[in-house]
């Protein structure tokens, strides 16, 4: 009889991670009746503690919220990328701890029930945690929320600059196409992590690399039909850990809690595909000046629009942003009145069931790998909008690598003073809503592989499988 096993996972303490991390789980303990898990959570100092409300989630995967390790006050947070290093370095002992009490609850169960700890899962944010598995004796495997072909970029440029003595923050400061492994086309400079630009946080970035060389596997939310290129050069090069794509893991079953809101019952009295969807995830907002061109390219445009707008956190804090108390405060005078038989302006939005609606037709996105996944499980064309972090990157792959989407902008930083006119946001919108488009097409192609890959006898089956095989 073989006997139950236990994986710790951590995810990285950002809310889309967490998800993720939730998938994950979800997927593993499906598919072994004797695997059990344990997530840590960490918080960010700025967000909300995280709870857990889904009765659907297996009583096999058990959740611990970790003790709030950080600055006291607001003003000695350090920028976002440093934050979460330090963070996880402040919260290694609750980690430690939390597993010595995991398994000391084990001991008192009955010997042969007993899961053994068969090793930690570590989201990439998180790889210096390797220490920690290392104490217990136990593997450790890495979890990879976005794309292989960022996976792969980061292993080359941790090569460059450890064997070749490369300062890849230069990079970003130069107007360069750079030939990158895992890329046909050449990568534009301009699209690189904004997070590269940052000396201190791309050391971080690259040492997580580095100590991902020193783990037993790689899990990757993707799958080998949407990053073949990448996937082939991770499975070329020795020098790194088994690439498991397990992916797309989304949260399908929680689709449907939203459905009897008001947002959807306008959704339905929409035709199938004439809604265009705007919405930036969690921590994308804009300015009052930005609003006011997307507004009028929405309103020139015809088309009818649901668009999730939010208020950016004041100016010097590290906040997440909120809801507007009054729209009318930040859109142009009257635009609501204007607009209302064919668009509807929200706060918050679900977003993951609103693009599973029939009624969505395209989809203005930050190209967050997430609600990238998303979009295209549900064939719905993504006109691009990157804000920060890898989502630059992620869009040149989408409309230059692989034809699935169209460009708004690739090159725009949430930081910036970069203003894009109405003109580029209406051009946008209207070549994703087309209808009979060669994108759509495409789209709908890997819409269709998606789904299979996840089935008995696809990629990602067969790879979540051989991980199983090997905890």
């Amino acid at each position: 009889m073989k006997r139950p096993a236990q994986l710790v996972v951590v995810p990285g303490p950002v809310i889309g991670h967490i998800v993720s991390a939730i998938e994950i789980a979800e997927q593993l303990v499906a598919r072994d009746d004797q695997l059990f898990i344990t997530v840590l959570v960490m918080k960010l100092p700025y967000d909300q503690p995280f709870t857990i409300a889904d009765s659907s989630i297996s009583h096999r995967i058990n959740f611990v919220n970790l003790p709030e390790a950080q600055p006291d006050k607001q003003e000695a947070i350090p920028k976002h990328g440093s934050l979460i290093r330090i963070l996880v370095e402040n919260h290694k002992t609750h980690i430690r701890d939390a597993v010595v009490n995991l398994l000391s609850e084990s001991d008192q169960s009955e010997s042969m029930s007993r899961p053994r700890l068969a090793g930690f899962v570590l989201d990439f944010l998180c790889a210096t945690l390797v220490d920690v598995a290392d104490e217990f004796m136990v593997p450790s495997y890495a979890f990879f929320t976005s794309n292989a072909s960022l996976l792969a970029l980061l292993f080359h440029f941790q090569l460059l600059r450890d064997e070749g003595g490369i300062d890849i923050t230069e990079f970003t400061r130069s107007s360069a196409e750079l030939a990158v492994p895992s890329f046909i086309n050449p990568c534009p400079a301009a699209v690189l992590p904004g997070t590269f630009a940052d000396k201190e946080i791309t050391e971080s970035i690259l040492n997580y690399t580095s100590r991902c060389r020193q783990i037993k596997g790689i899990l990757v939310n993707t799958f080998l039909e949407l990053d073949l290129h990448a996937l082939h050069y991770l499975d070329f090069d020795d020098k790194i850990p088994p690439v498991y794509p397990v992916g797309p893991l989304l949260n399908l079953k929680r689709c449907d809690e939203n459905k009897g809101s008001d947002i959807f019952r306008w959704l339905d009295d929409q035709p199938s595909l004439s809604v265009v969807f705007l919405c930036f995830g969690s921590m994308g907002s804009f300015s009052e000046a930005q609003v006011k061109e997307i507004a009028c390219a929405l309103e020139h445009s015809g088309q009818r629009f649901l668009w999730s707008l939010r208020r950016p956190p004041p100016k010097g804090k590290i906040a997440m942003p909120s809801d507007y108390a009054d729209l009318n405060a930040v859109l142009p005078e009257g635009f609501l009145n204007r607009t209302a038989p064919i668009g509807k302006v929200i706060g918050w939005a679900p977003q993951a069931a609103i693009l599973a609606h029939p009624a969505i037709g395209g989809f203005v996105s930050h190209c967050g790998w997430n609600s990238t996944l998303e979009s295209l499980w549900n064939g719905v064309p993504i006109a691009t909008w990157p804000m920060y972090a890898e989502q630059n990157l992620n869009a040149f792959q989408l409309v230059k690598e692989l034809g699935l989407a169209v460009e708004i902008k690739l090159d725009y930083r949430k930081d910036s003073d970069v203003l894009v006119s109405a003109e580029d946001i209406e051009r946008g919108i209207r070549q994703a809503m087309e209808r009979d488009g060669d994108v759509r097409k495409r789209v709908k192609e890997m819409s269709e592989k998606s789904k299979k890959t996840l089935v008995e006898g696809g990629s990602s089956y067969s790879s979540l499988e051989r991980f199983i095989n090997q905890i």
